[in-house]
Formats: structure tokens, C-alpha cells, sequence
């Protein structure tokens, strides 16, 4: 059981880890052991840490991964939220009355969105959970608490950084064809993008490099492959672009 102690009352981090797969957008989720309830991965702060620290923490714990792609993007503070903690009846039907007192109390969490290669990540579940899965958006119906106003405000959010800065580094493989990074681009924004102006637009940026080689096993015309211009890729996350999709 986890040493409350050594971290801090009242504040607690929520993490949305986006991943793409198989042409669909995914969030990595947790499923709690006795209520079957599912929740975003999350944890608390410790007293030593920042809480982009705590965040990474977590994310590791989770994902086995390191140096992701985290951005924070809102605090949620509603002093019902915490009411209805499942973990209170999963300690109960556990039979361990260690953690109840503080579960118990109001819970001020900070969100975080990640962004990973799907391939590399090792889900894997904590104290409180059974189970550690991607789900596509589509499938996400229920989630305990605030959890579901966490992940929409999280696609919100990413959504509104889609207009100004580049996105696929963390989400695609090393190469890539121009159709695979407008679908992530569709999945994203949930609409349709035209073929030539989403080309004409993504490589006006200059964060592509396209690559002498074709996607193989494809059709005869096969498309060519792309791959990021780091250099220019982390210049636009810094000082972002002009325009919309």
C-alpha cells in the first residue's frame, strides 16, 4: 500500500494518453478491480516534486516510457468531484481500511495530455486496478468520476494546439505517408480534410522531409514515405504557425 504521507493533501494529476492505432485515435485506461469502473491513469504528488514530475512518474509507471510528450491543460477543482471515488469501495471490498481517510478527501487534480507511439508502450495496471487497455474514443462510454469532462477537455485542448503547432512526432512511426499523417489529422479533429490542401498546407510548414523510397506492399503507384525535420518540428512547437483546419 502506498505511504501517503509522502505526498501532498488535497492535489492529484489525471493523465490522457493519446495513442494512434490502426487509423483510430486511443486512450490509455485503467479498470478498477472491484467496482469494474474504468478511469484515465493518474496518481498524486509528492512532496520533493513538481507536478510535471509527478506526471512523468506516473506515465512511466504506466506506459514504461520515457521522455513523452506532455502538456498541461487545465486544473479541475469542483468540490463535488470527489464524492463518488471508487477507490472508497474498492478499499472497503477489499478489506483494507488502510488509504480510506484519504481517498476521502477533496481532490483539486491537475490534467495532463501525453501523446505516444502506440507500439512502444507496455500498459500496465496499478494498486487499485486489474486491467490497463487502450480504448478508442468511440468505445469510451462510462468513466468514474469527472473523468469523462478530463479526456473531452483533453481532445479539446489538443484540437486547439492542431491549429499552431505541428502533431505526429509522438503519435506515428518513424516514416510515414502523407494519407497516414491526414488520417491521424482527421481522427483528430473528427471531420475530413481535403487531399490537396491538407499536402499543400502541412508541407508549406517545411517539418516534413520526403523520403526517396515508397510504402512497400501497397498498390502499384505506392505512396512515398515522409519523415520529420526535427530541427523545423521542434522550431514550430516553440514558436508555433499561422492557421486553421
Amino acid at each position: 500500500m502506498t505511504n501517503f504521507k509522502a505526498y501532498l493533501n488535497h492535489i492529484s494529476l489525471d493523465c490522457v494518453i493519446f495513442g494512434f492505432h490502426e487509423n483510430q485515435l486511443k486512450v490509455l485506461l485503467l479498470q478498477m478491480k472491484y467496482t469494474k469502473k474504468w478511469a484515465l491513469p493518474g496518481g498524486f504528488v509528492k512532496k520533493e516534486e513538481s507536478f510535471e514530475e509527478a506526471a512523468e512518474r506516473v506515465l512511466k509507471e504506466r506506459t514504461g516510457m520515457d521522455n513523452i510528450f506532455l502538456q498541461q491543460f487545465h486544473v479541475f477543482s469542483d468540490p463535488k468531484r470527489s464524492e463518488m471515488n471508487p477507490a472508497v469501495k474498492d478499499l472497503e471490498k477489499s478489506g483494507s481500511g488502510e488509504g480510506l481517510d484519504w481517498f476521502s478527501q477533496r481532490f483539486i487534480s491537475t490534467g495532463f495530455y501525453a501523446l505516444v507511439d502506440f507500439h512502444k508502450v507496455d500498459p500496465a495496471p496499478d494498486f487499485f486496478s486489474d486491467k490497463c487497455e487502450w480504448k478508442a474514443l468511440e468505445e469510451i462510454d462510462n468513466l468514474m468520476m469527472d473523468h469523462r469532462q478530463i479526456l473531452d477537455k483533453a481532445l479539446e485542448t489538443l484540437r486547439l494546439h492542431l491549429t499552431y503547432q505541428p502533431i505526429g512526432y509522438n503519435l506515428l512511426p518513424k516514416k510515414f505517408t502523407m494519407p497516414e499523417l491526414q488520417k491521424l489529422y482527421e481522427t483528430i479533429l473528427g471531420k475530413s480534410l481535403d487531399r490537396r490542401n491538407f499536402q499543400r498546407k502541412i508541407l508549406s510548414y517545411k517539418i516534413l522531409n520526403k523520403l526517396d523510397e515508397r510504402k512497400k506492399g501497397g498498390a502499384y503507384k505506392a505512396p512515398y514515405l515522409y519523415e520529420f525535420n526535427l530541427e523545423n518540428y521542434n522550431k514550430a512547437l516553440k514558436e508555433g504557425f499561422s492557421g486553421s483546419w
